[in-house]
């Protein structure tokens, strides 16, 4: 390998939203996600509703039932 050209690989924390911190090795010290593997819907298998900016009441309201009259 060329030297000088390639990034520095080095210790790396990835801290969710949920509290999980992980431990790897990456080109970016400090990384920030909202969802993980531990509170993700697939692998946990419990519903989670994730509400990004408001869409889903926004959705509710604009397809929200209207009473008969």
């Amino acid at each position: 390998m060329k030297k000088g050209i390639h990034p520095e690989y080095s210790d790396s924390i990835i801290a969710c939203a949920c509290g999980e911190v992980i431990h790897t090795r990456s080109t970016v010290k400090n990384i920030k996600v909202e969802i993980c593997s531990k509170c993700h819907p697939f692998f946990t298998g419990r519903q989670k509703l994730v509400d990004t900016a408001g869409r889903v009441e926004k959705f509710r309201r604009k397809y929200q039932r209207k009473k008969d009259i």
